[in-house]
This record gives structure tokens, sequence and C-alpha cells, in this order.
């Protein structure tokens, strides 16, 4: 994005609200789609020493659910928050020991800014670690793979009587199951 006179001076601000065409993005290895693309609305502020963007992102995702592995779909709505500096690449700060890590980018020497990081990382902060088709989501049978939400195959009762045998086995009054107590 070219930064015009409406930012040259220190305070000056710009409103950009735009839309990008982007159809997918990554998460580590999880791929997701992006039907309708990517809404932005951020306000460029110039303040002094560098550009302030902030603002919002907004998405309608689809991906795959973490349990049932059918289609999910979710909102996300994403803080934008990125500093850009007139620095020259040469003059870039350097950290110290001790310090916190400097987050920024710069400004480019033509009078632009990349926004596709920033958007980027409002986009990836905001997707939920867990991604489920509904709340609820029961999953696949670890038995036979059914898919919990279409049909109950009726392993999960058969494992649940399983695993409650196996606690009462193991319970240190198990031993008296089998005493016979005479009036």
């Amino acid at each position: 994005m070219a930064l015009d006179e409406r930012l040259e001076n220190p305070g000056d601000t710009r409103v950009v609200a735009d839309h990008l065409d982007e159809k997918s993005y990554n998460l580590g290895e999880r791929a997701f789609t992006l039907p309708e693309g990517v809404d932005y609305d951020l306000v460029l502020t110039n303040a002094g020493e560098g550009i302030l963007a902030t603002g919002i992102i907004s998405a309608h995702v689809k991906g795959s659910c973490d349990r049932c592995l059918g289609d999910a779909e979710f909102d996300v709505k994403g803080e934008v928050d990125e500093y850009f500096l007139f620095k020259e690449p040469d003059e870039v700060l350097e950290v110290g020991d001790g310090e916190d890590e400097v987050d920024y980018s710069l400004v480019s020497s033509d009078r632009t800014v990349d926004l596709t990081e920033a958007l980027e990382s409002a986009l990836l902060m905001d997707t939920p670690f867990i991604v489920l088709c509904q709340e609820d989501c029961k999953g696949l049978c670890p038995v036979c793979g059914q898919n919990l939400n279409e049909a109950d195959c009726g392993h999960a009762a058969q494992i649940e009587a399983e695993r409650e045998q196996e606690r009462l086995d193991k319970s240190p009054f198990s031993v008296l199951k089998n005493l016979e107590l005479d009036d």
C-alpha cells in the first residue's frame, strides 16, 4: 500500500477498508479455505518514526473437524497491530541481551508498506487451535470409525462397560466381592 500526503506529518491518519481475494491459508499442516476472501478495516497513523497500522480483519473459514473429520465452518475476527519504521535497512535497531524482541516492519524506500504479513498474522492468531463442526461433536468411534454424530454403533456403551469393570477390578475392595457372610 502506497503512503501518500495524507500520512505525511506525525499524527496524520488514514482509514483503509478493503477486501482480499485470498482463497486459502495453512496453519502448520492444516489447510483452511476462505470461500468469501478476507475483509479488513484498518487505521494507518503516522506516529513520527513510523506508521502504525491497527484494525480488524474478518473472514469466513472452512476446514475439517478435529473430532469427526467432517466439514467445519467458523468466522475469524482478528486484531491487526503492526508498526512500520521509516528507517533504512542498515539503520535497523538491534536487540540487546535481556530486551524483548522488537516487533516492527520497515516502510520501503518507495514509501509503501506491505500489509500482507500483518493481515496473515492476525488471521492465524485468531484461528482456533481445535476446530469442531459443532460444539458438542461426538467424534468417531475408536472401534469401527463410525461418525457418532450420524449414528450410534453401540461400541461406546461396550467400551464404557469395560472401563467400569476394569475400575471395579482395580479397587482395593474388589477382594471383598467373593466374601460370604453367614448369619
